[in-house]
Order: structure tokens, then sequence, then C-alpha cells
């Protein structure tokens, strides 16, 4: 079932289903098995066959349940700073952004990790968050013909919007730079780094940085 909240890309549909979620899996409603945010919906996963509700049934509650009021709140969720090598061979298309957006790489930079952000949800792959919004001038759109392969821990944008990509993925947006960060661990709890309603803050990081950052996960992972 989708619960719809709005049609455009914008924060405060986005703060809106956040909300709207989070009220929903408080209630603890019968026979749901999972709650999705994402940028103007709520999906709810149910299952409507034995004990679990009917479609009109649930229907009937969730009305109950948002009818008390969504209350968003843009100081929710985690503050998380998320180190970014920019450009070179960890950005590779940071020069088209930039001449795209009619602006200078270091002004792409600039764009992209002053204002912070919100991940509005998780989708494509495990760990895959949503980002955004940004500038106006980062309305780029993606790439004519997508990568086969990209790499994890790659930083690409689209549409105002930012992945990072959780591991060895197809895609289609311009990569822009790179985070040491490992977003997706089944190992670890929770296995994604990110959640829905975390505020990011992109931290732009010098190449010998980065290479730190990396060694030094390798090395907590290894032990």
């Amino acid at each position: 079932m989708l619960v719809r909240f709005g049609e455009s890309l914008d924060v405060r549909t986005g703060q809106v289903c956040l909300a709207a979620a989070n009220l929903l899996r408080d209630a603890g409603l019968p026979g749901v098995l999972d709650i999705v945010p994402s940028f103007t919906a709520v999906a709810v996963h149910y299952r409507p066959t034995g004990d679990g509700p009917t479609f009109s049934q649930l229907s009937a509650r969730i009305e109950r349940v948002l009818a008390a009021g969504i209350r968003p709140d843009a100081s929710a969720g985690r503050e998380i700073e998320i180190p970014v090598c920019y450009g070179g061979e960890f950005g590779p298309d940071l020069p088209d952004v930039a001449q795209r957006a009619g602006v200078s790489a270091d002004e792409v930079v600039a764009l992209h990790s002053g204002p912070e952000s919100i991940v509005f949800m998780l989708g494509f792959a495990p760990g895959h968050a949503y980002i955004g919004i940004h500038d106006e001038r980062l309305a780029i759109p993606r790439r004519p013909t997508p990568r086969m392969s990209i790499p994890a821990g790659a930083v690409a944008v689209a549409n105002r919007q930012t992945v990072i990509y959780p591991g060895n993925l197809p895609g289609g947006w311009s990569v822009i730079g790179a985070t040491p960060l490992v977003l997706f661990d089944p190992a670890r709890e929770p296995a994604a780094l990110l959640a829905p309603g975390d505020r990011i803050r992109f931290v732009p990081i010098s190449a010998d940085q980065y290479a730190r950052m990396r060694a030094d996960l390798s090395s907590s992972s290894a032990s």
C-alpha cells in the first residue's frame, strides 16, 4: 500500500514522509511487515492473508493514526559527516559536472559540501542512500550512457541529489568523488551506515587523508 503525500521532490514533502513513517511504525499496526518512506510517499508492506488485515481495514487504521497529526521535525535524525575526496581518480566526472553547472570544479565542491542535506530513502541496493536536495545548479541529468561498474564509496550526483554506491554497481549518475566509509556491511549492526532522516554534511578531504582513513578502517575491520 502506498500512502502519498505529494508529487514533487522537495524537502518539506520528504520530511512529512519521514514523520508519517515513524508514526505508523510506533502504531504497531497488525499484519504490517515493513514501512518504507520515500521522496513523496510511504510504502506499507503487509500480509493480507491469514490473520493479517484486509486492504480496507488497514486503510482505516492508517487514516486514524495519521489523523492524530503528522509533525515533521527538521532536526530529527542523526548528524553524520561524510568525508569525500573530490575530483581526480576519485571523481572523474567533476569537470563535466562543473561545465554543465556553469561553475568551476571548486564551486561544485562548495555547493555539494556546504549546506546540510538529508537522507530521503534507501533503495536500488542495500544501504544505497538518496540524499538531497542540493543547489539548483546541481540539477544535472544522469549520464546518457550508464557505467556497468561503479566502485563502492563513489559519490555521485544527478537531479539535485547525491547517491553513495555501497558496492560495485552499475549506475548512470556523475561521479564527483569518493568516501572511504563503508556504506553497507552485513556483519555490522545496523548493516547500513545511513538511514532515512539522517542529516548529512559532506566534508572535503585530500587523497592522503582518504588513504589513511581507508587504512584505519581496514585495520579496524580486520581486528
